[in-house]
């Protein structure tokens, strides 16, 4: 296919015929998952570079922040990015899923030179790294487009997995993030902070003139774009929201949070915060396509349900070993926890389009015409995408400004902030078992309870 065709909408994409998947479908499928991992995964590590750049920034460089200003800072854009998604996937519908990809990665440009320069000039105001922080945010836009666009391309039955690895690779871009600024500190020293955005600058070039070249836009996208109306109104839209509020929003929180809970808790300085700090986003990034995986076979539901509830034993560990002071202990539970979120995170995605097609699956059933009622499946399942995406983000911010009011006061622990961890974990396993795993019965808000069949969820 050439990039003058490329640049126009394919029309004829059908990944659900098996003829069509087998000679076409599958080969293109694949490259235009690879190319929107790669800009996933450079927006994530743009969106998580304060994370980072924040270890760097203490009075010996010319930035005498506290530790309440710096929560602030990996607030900023962790809010941003969660509320750009909701238009990330939308505009994904509108423009088509390579345009959108060279522009979202292009634009990456902006903060990243903006970081470097400033970290470079002491006695910079808190208020210019928020702005540059707000701007990082594009990068965590990115999210939503890349999963609206790759659900198109893969046939229902693949997409727990497709989805799992699209996002893994791009929730990698926070470890891998971290992993470049522990090779500047331990290289250079924690002087110079401008070495982990130079880096990425080249990077974000070269992903976005391959998205430009290789990747396509295809109609299912189109189709599958207009649905945020009608899928604010459908009650699993919120019930899913929830659910990725613990899920994503923990890991992407914990993520942003991690190096500055074990600076302000143990006194870590940036080379050990930086030695820690990278390993569970990036078992949990690794994580994320089994839990798609584990949901493909088992179904959606049991799956997040019994993370969650290892997600709230987990936080009990960390409540212990914070009372205790044991560093290892506190590492280890907190590695073990960002592995149960990027489960989570696949396992509640899967949980989306599973949803939708036995929805779709049960209208053909009572005489509708099953190209439209799967046609509608796509165009609720992307705009669901978008909203549980942003709403999931979220969460991310709600897990720091918790960090941020218990390690605000001096002598202040993180004890509260688990509490509320633990509590909000326990309400997702009830919610799960509630919505998504009784037997089906009729209520009397007539909303029909749903029933998991043959391992897959299904309402």
């Amino acid at each position: 296919m050439s990039a003058a065709r490329r640049s126009r909408w394919v029309e004829d994409w059908d990944p659900e015929d098996e003829a069509f998947w087998e000679s076409r479908g599958r080969k293109v499928a694949r490259r235009n998952l690879v190319l929107s991992i790669a800009s996933e995964h450079i927006g994530f590590s743009v969106w998580s570079m304060w994370s980072v750049l924040v270890l760097f920034l203490s009075p010996d460089i010319g930035f005498p922040f506290t530790p309440g200003e710096k929560f602030l800072l990996v607030v900023t854009p962790t809010l941003v990015g969660a509320v750009l998604r909701l238009p990330y996937s939308h505009a994904v519908a509108r423009f088509g899923g390579r345009n959108w990809t060279v522009f979202a990665t292009a634009v990456l440009l902006v903060p990243t030179s903006l970081a470097a320069y400033f970290v470079q000039r002491p006695g910079t105001p808190l208020w210019v790294f928020l702005l540059i922080g707000a701007l990082g945010g594009v990068g965590g836009g990115n999210f939503a487009s890349s999963m609206t666009n790759i659900t198109a391309f893969y046939p229902q039955r693949y997409q727990g997995w497709a989805l799992g690895m699209n996002a893994g690779g791009g929730n990698l871009g926070v470890a891998v993030v971290q992993l470049l600024g522990l090779l500047v500190i331990a290289t250079a020293g924690a002087g110079h902070p401008a070495y982990v955005a130079s880096v990425y600058l080249p990077l974000i070039v070269l992903v976005a003139l391959f998205a430009a070249l290789k990747m396509d836009n295809v109609t299912a996208v189109r189709r599958a774009g207009g649905g945020l109306a009608e899928a604010a109104r459908h009650p699993h839209t919120w019930w899913i929201s929830v659910l990725y509020i613990g899920t994503f929003g923990s890991f992407i929180g914990y993520g942003f949070a991690f190096g500055l809970v074990l600076q302000t808790q143990f006194g870590s300085t940036p080379l050990e915060a930086a030695s820690y700090t990278f390993l569970g986003p990036l078992l949990g990034s690794l994580a994320r396509p089994f839990g798609g995986r584990l949901a493909d076979r088992w179904g959606g539901a049991p799956v997040t349900a019994v993370t969650f509830t290892a997600m709230a034993a987990g936080t009990g560990v960390l409540l212990m070993a914070s009372r205790m002071g044991s560093f290892p202990l506190f590492v280890a539970g907190f590695t073990v926890l960002f592995v149960l979120t990027g489960l989570g995170n696949g396992s509640t995605y899967k949980m989306i389009p599973a949803v939708f097609a036995d929805r779709a699956g049960k209208k053909v059933t009572e005489g509708a015409d099953a190209a439209d009622a799967f046609a509608r499946a796509r165009r609720l399942s992307g705009a669901v995408i978008g909203i549980a995406g942003a709403v999931g983000a979220l969460g991310g911010v709600a897990v720091n400004l918790a960090f941020r009011q218990s390690y605000g006061t001096p002598g202040g622990s993180g004890t509260p902030a688990f509490l509320c961890f633990i509590g909000f974990y326990a309400v997702c396993v009830v919610l799960t078992w509630a919505v998504y795993m009784r037997p089906s019965r009729g209520g009397a808000d007539g909303v029909r309870r749903p029933v998991r069949t043959s391992g897959v969820t299904r309402v």
